[in-house]
């Protein structure tokens, strides 16, 4: 079974000075296209590039999630840590994922160039850093599309499920009416014969 760990990073929410709004979000959208049974670990803390390492290893080494998200904690200001942090556990870099996500959100925001998201791998798991907006933590795992709801900008869920067969994790299937996961027509044909 898919185990994913929800990562929530900011001083504010952490010390509850305000309601956390990004595991809500994640939580929801899951829920919404995730079609395979998953399992959830959420964490709420501050940002602090010590604990956020800490977090994710804990994550991926100890609680065996095969995929991380990560919200809040990417631009450029002193405390935004979260890229660097994750950058710090990675055994190697997917930089499509943070090239993605700053396509979609630069259809909205000329700000978008200051994201620093982040995709990485640790051991067998993929870790991604998302917005900390609730509207943009669905725009770029969704995607976006135009008035007939075709997908004019792909999200960057589609390519998570695959990316996961090829990480050696467990098949994973989406409602294709919010995001349809790409495989290579070999990877469908392979994967069905294991069901």
């Amino acid at each position: 079974m898919l185990k994913i760990g929800l990562v929530s990073i900011s001083d504010r929410a952490s010390s509850g000075v305000y309601q956390d709004r990004g595991l809500p979000a994640l939580q929801d959208w899951l829920a919404s296209a995730i079609a395979s049974p998953y399992q959830l670990e959420t964490r709420l803390i501050p940002d602090e590039q010590a604990q956020i390492e800490a977090t994710l290893i804990s994550l991926v080494d100890e609680m065996a999630c095969q995929l991380v998200l990560t919200t809040g904690g990417t631009g450029p200001a002193a405390r935004d840590v979260t890229p660097d942090a994750t950058l710090a556990v990675a055994d190697r870099e997917m930089p499509g994922f943070g090239e993605q996500m700053r396509q979609i959100s630069l259809q909205f925001v000329p700000t978008a160039i200051l994201s620093r998201q982040v995709g990485v791998i640790r051991k067998q798991s993929l870790i991604l850093n998302l917005p900390g907006q609730p509207k943009a933590i669905k725009e770029t795992l969704e995607g976006l599309r135009d008035a007939q709801g075709n997908s004019k900008v792909p999200g960057i869920f589609a390519a998570i499920p695959y990316c996961l067969d090829l990480l050696g994790g467990p098949f994973v299937e989406t409602h294709p009416a919010v995001v349809k996961a790409f495989r290579p027509k070999t990877a469908q044909q392979s994967s069905s014969s294991t069901d």
